[in-house]
């Protein structure tokens, strides 16, 4: 009896690191999660940065040492809520 413990023991410590490995806070399931997770993170900070630019160019349109004049009138005519009479106004959904 004394002659099996010792493989028995051997064998459960292997079955609880390998369950562990796989299973565990740190294992290979939980990395396959944390890459995924990071995927969709880079995916959002794409689209974030997309849009980031996409303002920054819109500001730079309005600066007073560039002013667009076009992008002046837009914006007051949405801030100031106007429109010429003869015009249809559409809002894009945001």
């Amino acid at each position: 009896m004394k002659a099996s413990a010792a493989p028995i023991i051997g064998l459960l410590a292997i079955c609880y690191f390998s369950y562990h490995l796989v299973q565990g806070d740190r294992g290979l399931f939980s990395y396959i999660k944390l890459q995924n997770e990071i995927q969709k993170a880079q995916a959002t900070l794409q689209v974030t940065e997309i849009e980031k630019n996409r303002l920054e160019k819109r500001v730079k349109l309005l600066d007073t040492e560039n002013l667009d004049l076009d992008m002046l009138e837009e914006r007051a005519r949405d801030v100031l809520g106007l429109a010429h009479p003869d015009e249809v106004v559409i809002y894009p959904e945001n």
